[in-house]
């Protein structure tokens, strides 16, 4: 317990007598700055202001630099990081936009053991080691830091697994193949540069440290770490551990009872009648529920959403909702300086005077409606909230939901309380049935196949969810999953009076699996992982794609990103987040750009905010000339312009519309704008020189080296791993020599990546059982060594030594 407790402290970096932590002991931190004594000469190295006021950094320049650190110094920190399996870089910097640059690289001739990048170029941060099987490896994380701004990055791995932090925000985290970190002496340490030749970071770094401990980010961003673990924490945990295994085992046993009941109803009559929202339908009976077209049929409620055709509106109406109605219909509108209203609508203005005046849409006119006294307020006047509908003010937090609105939202919506109002939003589990979710309807995650019901079980819809029904024959071991039940030990097996009911191969007796589970999955068979949420496969080694595979379905006014393990569901274009930040997207709200006037419409034209856009008007009885207003200045129908704030970026007026695109390069032009297309650039200065110092490129050139697709930038090289395309079905892998790719082959002995796992058995040709790794001489022979061997990918292989040589 005490080294547990010792242990606790030195992770954390908690004193035990506190429960905040502070401070990383200075035997598990490396500042490369300090090591480097970056204070006194380097060519190329320029100290300057830092991030933080009166802070010390320093900016990289030029392309032939130097900054290594010397070999006694390099031996030292190495020392420090050497065989370690948990460690953190972490630097602050200000990187050039477009820039490729190697922030810090260890690397042994071409071995790089340990080297983090950052390309200005792909946008991606690059982390390059190598592996315990001794192979080069890298993992390319889409991120764009060369933006001339600073940020706080933080790479940290622990064993096989990595997270990426920037600017104290989570961006990645993923399982990789375990670094070695087996450094050999003479290994070269260097910062801003890969060599003498390669990799010059341009830009401001400061604060750049490798951290020897778990979790070290917390050391750069101290807010992160929101649990500090103590002896009080831990026996807490304990407890609440127990208490939920008791809820658990509670749980499944009423639900095991609930599954039988099920199953004995299944030889009940049923009289054919439906019932819904406590209301009782006859088989073949009709009705109307919300949106929804609604008929009792074999005793099962089968509902179609209502269709809504686009309503075909004259000039001087628009469509909307009506109380009491699921499509929109054709309402009045009223032309109010320069802003269209809806019949109903309401606006404050004010007078001269500084009086507020309120106004509402009322057959093609704004009315005057008398305003009724204001209520005291309660909160400071640094509280209030001018609205735009009425003219007495708010306090901050206002509950406009108890003013009325929520009445709107029918069955499975809620109001939600929004900064300046509310809107409905659909409870989890159902999805809107119209555009302001104001009906919403149960989403079959069964049906549509959203659920995460997995082998030996059986999806049942449930109202706004579902549950996963084991199969009979099996238990259940979570909410997701079942395995076999265990004969031996509930009695239901058929083994004699005088036999003994056995599970297990007698020598290793747990579940095997063919490989490692990954990603975090559990062997709870033989052959069978049960993985984490967001990854599939025989041994979790999928990332499942919610976005593709229909699993999510994000509000139409959002779009699924699929990362590793999750998802997101980002706004579309045209709309924001109002801040109440919906997993599946439904609190993206339409930006009015009429409003915030984010449109192009020309003067003459009147801009009518839409659903994600807006639309250009011309005034009914007028003749509008499709002129545009960008930026403040008017631009003709027609007329092509060059960006002040971008000159690589041209625009148009089209028809009111301002279209923008980015500038084409034509290299044979001779009015080519060098400084948007740098490749079309003859001069030296846009040229790249291989590191042999021997072949030079032209901007643009690409080629081929050490695996590596690289590309030669305004006289800047960048390289990244070259893209595979992936073996299928294939058991056997090996990458030729001179060739990047691997191949399937038949032969095993021929495989790469072989190790060594004593949870995996091989059979010998007597037929006996041999543990991974074991050798032994086969059988009649004297001269042939025969090894049990286990490949990454599971599958077994035998190694021959005939008189004295080996072959594969």
């Amino acid at each position: 317990f005490a080294a547990l407790h010792h242990d606790i402290a030195a992770i954390a970096g908690c004193a035990v007598s506190t429960p905040r932590c502070f401070g990383v002991d200075p035997e598990l931190r490396i500042n490369v700055f300090d090591e480097l004594k970056l204070g006194e000469s380097y060519a190329g190295v320029f100290q300057v202001q830092g991030f933080h006021n009166e802070s010390r950094a320093f900016l990289f320049q030029d392309s032939w630099r130097n900054v290594r650190v010397k070999e006694d110094v390099a031996e030292v920190m190495l020392q420090k990081l050497r065989d370690k399996t948990e460690f953190t870089v972490l630097v602050t910097l200000k990187q050039e936009r477009l820039n490729s640059g190697v922030l810090l690289s260890i690397h042994y001739a071409e071995h790089r053991y340990l080297e983090l990048e950052s390309s200005g170029q792909r946008n991606e941060i690059r982390l390059h080691y190598r592996t315990r099987g001794q192979r080069q490896h890298t993992e390319g994380f889409p991120y764009s830091l060369a933006d001339d701004r600073w940020h706080k990055l933080s790479v940290a791995v622990s064993v096989s697994h990595v997270v990426l932090h920037v600017d104290c925000n989570r961006i990645y985290e993923r399982v990789i193949e375990n670094p070695s970190m087996d450094i050999p002496s003479d290994t070269t340490i260097w910062l801003g540069q890969r060599n003498q030749a390669h990799g010059y970071f341009k830009g401001i770094m400061q604060d750049v440290q490798l951290v020897v401990m778990p979790q070290g980010y917390i050391s750069q961003c101290p807010d992160l770490n929101r649990t500090c673990p103590t002896c009080n924490d831990f026996h807490g945990l304990v407890q609440k551990i127990m208490e939920l295994q008791d809820v658990l085992a509670k749980t499944s046993s009423k639900l095991s009872r609930a599954e039988e009941k099920m199953q004995g109803l299944d030889g009940c009559y049923c009289e054919r009648s439906c019932s819904m929202n406590g209301e009782l339908y006859r088989e073949d009976e009709g009705w109307t529920d919300g949106c929804r077209n609604c008929s009792c049929y074999n005793g099962t409620v089968q509902c179609e959403t209502i269709l809504c055709p686009p309503p075909q509106c004259p000039p001087d109406s628009a469509p909307a909702y009506v109380p009491g109605t699921c499509c929109k219909e054709c309402q009045p509108v009223c032309l109010f300086r320069g802003r269209v209203y809806v019949e109903g609508d309401l606006k404050s203005v004010r007078d001269s005077s500084g009086n507020c005046l309120l106004f509402e849409c009322q057959e093609h006119s704004m009315q005057r409606v008398e305003n009724a006294p204001c209520p005291e307020l309660t909160c400071p006047e640094s509280e209030h909230i001018t609205l735009t509908d009425r003219c007495c003010k708010v306090c901050r937090g206002h509950h406009f939901c108890v003013e009325g609105h929520s009445p709107s939202c029918v069955e499975n919506s809620e109001c939600v309380n929004l900064e300046a109002g509310s809107c409905c939003s659909c409870k989890d589990g159902y999805r809107a049935l119209r555009d302001d979710s104001a009906y919403c309807g149960d989403i079959d995650e069964c049906a549509e196949g959203k659920h995460y019901c997995r082998e030996n079980t059986m999806c049942v819809n449930t109202p706004g969810s579902f549950m996963c029904i084991c199969h009979t024959g099996y238990i259940r071991i979570d909410d997701y999953s079942c395995t076999e039940r265990d004969e031996c030990t509930t009695g239901l097996h058929s083994c004699d009076e005088n036999a003994i009911c056995y599970v297990g191969n007698g020598t290793v007796c747990r579940a095997l699996c063919d490989g490692l589970c990954q990603n975090g999955g559990s062997c709870v068979n033989p052959d069978t992982c049960i993985c984490q949420q967001g990854f599939t496969g025989k041994r979790c080694e999928t990332d499942i794609d919610e976005c593709t595979d229909g699993f999510v379905e994000c509000d139409s006014r959002a779009i699924c990103v699929n990362l590793p393990g999750w998802y997101h569901c980002e706004c579309r274009d045209g709309y924001h987040d109002n801040g109440m930040f919906s997993a599946n997207g439904e609190s993206c709200e339409d930006i009015d750009e009429c409003a915030t006037e984010r449109h192009s419409c020309a003067n003459d034209t009147v801009c009518f905010n839409v659903d994600g856009g807006y639309d250009c008007r011309c005034p009914h009885g007028k003749n509008c000339t499709g002129d545009c207003n960008h930026d403040n200045k008017h631009k003709h129908n027609g007329q092509i312009w060059v960006l002040d704030n971008d000159r690589c970026s041209v625009c148009s007026c089209q028809s009111g519309l301002v279209m923008c695109r980015r500038m084409v390069c034509d290299c044979e032009s001779t009015t080519a704008d060098l400084f948007c297309c740098p490749e079309c650039n003859p001069g030296l200065s846009s040229q790249c020189l291989h590191q042999n110092r021997l072949i030079t490129y032209s901007s643009g050139d690409t080629w081929v080296e050490n695996c590596q697709q690289c590309q030669c930038m305004s006289g800047e090289v960048d390289c990244w791993p070259m893209s595979c395309p992936p073996v299928v079905d294939c058991e056997f892998t090996q990458v030729p020599e001179g060739q990047c790719c691997p191949r399937c082959i038949t032969d095993p002995c021929q495989a790469d990546t072989v190790r060594n796992d004593i949870t995996k058995t091989c059979v010998d040709e007597n037929g006996l059982t041999r543990f991974s790794g074991a050798a032994w001489t086969k059988h009649r022979t004297e001269c042939t060594l025969c090894q049990c061997k286990v490949r990454q990918r599971g599958s077994w292989e035998y190694t021959h030594t005939d008189s004295g040589r080996q072959t594969h």
